[in-house]
């Protein structure tokens, strides 16, 4: 999929892309102001679970990067949408610090949502949701990640909690972030932006860019946070781009417009 030669919109991850851990990468924050005068509309899309909105946008101010809150789009605001359309009275398996965003589990529950728990994984948690999968209720993830850059390296992601419910319930999780179809066709309305015109840049081979292809959406994958080199000798999936870091995306894209 080439990219788009009129870009009216980009959809951004955070992670990986504009920061790792708590630090910006080398001039991201100049190079967003460069694509906001480039760029009508930018949406920031990110499948991180550990952290509320309200943190996310005081962690970005705090590193010089200037975002709106209704730019971000998160797997959990996904989540929290999806559970009020369908009317499902939750059992949250999250990380504390998105417990108030979420809001309580229901003492009476007809579906089990995980998010990244990190370390409050234990085996008391998850056998909790272990035997409600298997009274026959649903699983629905907020994503299924497999890793993540933090400061000082990879780190296991929530995807291997998510196979091992899956493995041991038999039931098969629903995903509702990244690369879930509907999580970009949300985006893409927030965004006022047609598929064919919007471009996504991200550090994830599958969750970003090929996420995004389903949708329609040209990728440019950054070598920069969970990026490996083997991801450029994946067959499965080819980026519209693949650049060292997002200054560069958005030269090529500013080229573009």
């Amino acid at each position: 999929m080439r990219l788009p030669g009129d870009v009216k919109a980009v959809l951004l991850d955070l992670s990986g892309v504009l920061y790792v851990g708590d630090t910006a990468l080398p001039g991201a924050a100049q190079a967003l102001q460069r694509l906001r005068a480039n760029v009508p509309s930018i949406r920031f899309l990110t499948n991180t679970t550990r952290s509320s909105r309200a943190s996310i946008l005081k962690k970005l101010a705090a590193m010089g990067i200037a975002v709106a809150p209704e730019e971000v789009y998160t797997a959990p605001l996904a989540t929290r949408q999806l559970i009020a359309q369908r009317g499902l009275r939750p059992h949250y398996l999250v990380h504390p610090d998105i417990e108030e965003e979420m809001g309580p589990s229901d003492p009476n529950p007809t579906a089990v949502v995980l998010g990244d728990a990190g370390p409050f994984f234990t085996y008391e948690r998850l056998n909790q949701a272990f035997r409600l999968l298997m009274r026959g209720l649903p699983l629905v993830v907020m994503a299924r990640n497999r890793y993540f850059k933090e400061g000082d390296g990879l780190s296991l992601d929530m995807g291997a909690f998510v196979a091992a419910l899956e493995y041991s319930s038999g039931v098969q999780a629903e995903v509702v972030g990244k690369p879930a179809l509907p999580f970009f066709e949300a985006a893409l309305r927030d965004a006022a932006a047609q598929a064919s015109a919007t471009v996504m840049i991200g550090d994830d081979l599958h969750d970003d860019i090929e996420g995004a292809q389903r949708a329609g959406i040209a990728g440019i994958l950054v070598r920069t946070g969970k990026f490996r080199p083997e991801d450029e000798k994946d067959g499965s999936v080819r980026p519209a781009l693949i650049v060292d870091h997002f200054p560069a995306a958005v030269d090529r894209l500013t080229r573009c417009g």
